[in-house]
């Protein structure tokens, strides 16, 4: 299933043994290299303001109106996940951060993205300039994430057509003869 992330926050997480909600989906760990989805921060309520916990995306059995984990024991500071570490400390995010073309071309701010829940991958990446969103940009397009901008192909150049606008304004007329007459004659 492809769904937008932004679609999805706030989704209750529920282990799979007892049918409790153990928290709300809140944030995405995406790997910028790779765009693989290394799992999501998870708000659970607690006596004060709650905590954000880690749920790797490979522990995640079902995805819906909810998202089904193996049990509780899953959720963890996402200190703890050393594999991580080095991820989180290159402060390379895709959400949140700034988008240009090979050529410097401001494109705007990432803010959203669609991921494939089956294969946990990032899939489209959509920009947005203030109020306007922009067009979509599959992840195949990203040539480099670095801490200031994620980097994308400039987009093909639209070759110019053999005719220029003249020499069609002139072979209007006999078009238009073509069309009255039905036959091709110079």
């Amino acid at each position: 299933m492809h769904v937008r992330f932004s679609t999805c926050r706030g989704l209750p997480v529920v282990d799979a043994s007892s049918d409790a909600i153990l928290g709300r989906l809140k944030g995405i760990v995406l790997n910028p290299d790779t765009g693989k989805v290394e799992g999501f921060t998870v708000h659970v309520p607690g006596l004060l303001s709650g905590s954000e916990l880690f749920c790797a995306g490979v522990d995640i059995l079902h995805w819906g109106t909810h998202i089904l984990v193996r049990d509780s024991d899953i959720l963890s500071p996402v200190e703890d996940r050393i594999r991580l570490q080095e991820l989180l400390a290159q402060r390379r995010p895709l959400l949140g951060q700034r988008i240009r073309t090979e050529s410097g071309k401001i494109l705007g701010i990432c803010a959203d993205v669609q991921i494939d829940t089956t294969k946990m991958l990032a899939t489209w990446m959509f920009p947005r300039r203030l109020w306007r969103w922009g067009i979509a940009i599959p992840l195949t397009e990203v040539v480099e994430v670095r801490r200031e901008a994620i980097v994308v192909r400039d987009p093909p150049i639209m070759k110019e057509s053999e005719a220029t606008a003249s020499e069609v304004l002139h072979a209007l007329p006999s078009l238009k003869g073509i069309a009255e007459t039905g036959s091709c004659t110079s």
